[in-house]
């Protein structure tokens, strides 16, 4: 994930999230990671405590955090939930 996401995993995380996760306001919540859309559905939320990313339309996509670190452990956890069965 370090310079092209894919968007299929990214839909699938998100997909795996609100199938599994629990129902919180405005979105989905699993293993630690919120998911949520806008109001068009356009445009894909996933969060964690510490950093945010906005997955949008044609694979536009923003990460949000401070340190290197914590990306890297939000990554692992997106990665872990889409090995989820």
């Amino acid at each position: 994930m370090k310079n092209e996401l894919d968007s299929r995993f990214i839909l699938n995380v998100f997909e795996k999230i609100r199938d599994k996760g629990e129902v919180v306001k405005d979105g989905y919540l699993f293993q630690g990671v919120k998911a949520y859309t806008d109001h068009d559905g356009y445009t894909v939320y996933l969060e964690d405590a510490l950093v945010s990313l906005r997955f949008g339309f044609h694979n536009q996509y923003h990460f949000d955090y401070e340190k290197a670190e914590h990306l890297e452990q939000f990554e692992k956890k997106l990665k872990a939930i889409s090995k989820i069965e």
